[in-house]
């Protein structure tokens, strides 16, 4: 399905009836990447699962000054207009840092947060090592997750395969994000948050969850042993069984 918002077609995928989740993924990504996790809600609960500005079959952002706050207005909007009451935001990685912004600032009425190799730390790395490890290793890494089903059909939906390939306001977007340090947000963030992380974790590394554990009142984190940047991936029974149980009460009102 597509809306458009502010003249940008977004596209998304809703399933479900009950109570609102909404799913955000990473850079280089898509609302395919973030299937699993949307089939973890089937049956249980109403999902909107969003292809972001400039990812998948969305349109790519017009203004020149696009931040991340750009993208934390734009999922308001998506929400208020399309009437998504008190949701629960699943968000992975560049997602997460959407999500932190839409909570620390109480953009919207939320009811919990999900964040998965949560992004939203200044990293201790350069830039260029940052615009590899999100485009092309990550897309690497999705592929061979997701095995070679259809595997053209996702490197076209995942974008660009490095820093070099992608649009220069796609970059600035990214060096923008990059640089912008949320834990000034953290403490203010007032709703429950489940933090899942995976230990092997090359891009957003298990401190930055321990971190953001320590920051946020009420977190908790659960960590996927053996598991890397895309966790609800490779162990995908098990973190749909987490983020169910945390999810328990919501569901039990969709019925």
């Amino acid at each position: 399905m597509k809306i458009n918002i502010k003249g940008l077609n977004i596209h998304y995928q809703v399933s479900g009836e009950g109570k609102n989740v909404i799913i955000l993924h990473g850079w280089g990504a898509s609302s395919d990447v973030m299937k699993s996790a949307q089939d973890a809600f089937l049956g249980k609960m109403k999902v909107y699962n969003i292809d972001l500005p400039g990812f998948g079959q969305s349109d790519e952002p017009v203004e020149d000054n696009w931040d991340i706050y750009s993208y934390a207005e734009l999922i308001k909007d998506f929400a208020l207009l399309l009437d998504i009451d008190n949701p629960v935001i699943l968000a992975h990685s560049f997602g997460g840092r959407i999500a932190l912004i839409l909570a620390g600032k109480k953009m919207l009425d939320i009811n919990k947060m999900i964040l998965t190799g949560c992004a939203g730390i200044v990293p201790k790395r350069g830039i260029d090592y940052y615009f590899k490890v999100y485009t092309y290793k990550l897309s690497k890494k999705i592929m061979k997750l997701l095995g070679n089903k259809n595997i053209e059909k996702m490197k076209r939906k995942l974008g660009s395969e490095d820093y070099a390939g992608a649009s220069e306001k796609m970059r600035r977007v990214m060096v923008r994000a990059i640089n912008e340090d949320l834990k000034y947000l953290m403490p203010d963030i007032s709703v429950p948050c489940l933090l899942i992380w995976g230990d092997k974790d090359d891009a957003t590394p298990l401190s930055d969850g321990q971190t953001m554990e320590k920051l946020i009142p009420d977190a908790g984190l659960v960590v996927m042993e053996g598991s890397g940047h895309f966790a609800f991936l490779e162990q995908s029974g098990w973190f749909g069984n987490i983020i169910r149980s945390f999810c328990e009460k919501e569901m039990e009102e969709s019925k």
